[in-house]
């Protein structure tokens, strides 16, 4: 089940329940979103096992604040947010350069060289990319945060974060292109 895939009663009453103590619900919302929060920390991070550390360390935020969720139908984009946060304060801890993300492009690079080539210039522009910009990327384009999703998870305004991403967007694109 991807994150998409909850209807909203039944999300708000699994949150809900989840932020009452209920671990078979909150088993339901690890179920449902873990797979988002993991891949949007791993392009935050750009490391596996940064990735898997930061998303329980999401989770454990998750268990312990769910209960104050104002609008459980946002707990997607909140979930999200907590995990660019716990993903954002690893890269900080961590000594040394951040490793560039390995994102995979469509397509199989077996039967064309150039597909190879195009998948390490976008690691390299990404690596160009703080962990937040990464995430904002990752969030909209790999999870498929709507704008007002991403301005849930941003604590912004829907516009300001199309703006942002906008933004992100074309820094991503001189990077590509100055390669």
């Amino acid at each position: 089940m991807n994150g998409q895939a909850m209807g909203g009663q039944v999300v708000a009453s699994t949150v809900a329940l989840a932020g009452a103590g209920d671990e078979a619900a909150f088993a339901q919302l690890v179920a449902t979103y873990h797979a988002d929060m993991a891949r949007v920390a791993f392009v935050a991070c750009g490391d596996r096992e940064l990735a898997e550390d930061a998303v329980q360390s999401a989770w454990l935020v998750a268990w312990r604040k769910l209960g104050s969720l104002h609008d459980p139908d946002r707990v997607r984009p909140w979930l999200l947010s907590v995990t660019v946060n716990e993903a954002r304060q690893l890269v900080r801890r961590r000594h040394g350069p951040v490793v560039a993300a390995q994102v995979e492009l469509p397509g199989d690079a077996r039967g064309d060289p150039s597909t190879g080539i195009e998948r390490l210039d976008l690691r390299r522009a990404l690596a160009h990319l703080s962990p937040e910009d990464r995430a904002l990327l990752a969030m909209r384009y790999v999870v498929d945060l709507s704008s007002d999703d991403l301005a849930t998870a941003l604590g912004t305004s829907p516009s300001t974060a199309r703006t942002r991403l906008c933004r992100v967007v074309d820094r991503l694109r001189k990077e590509l292109s100055d390669d």
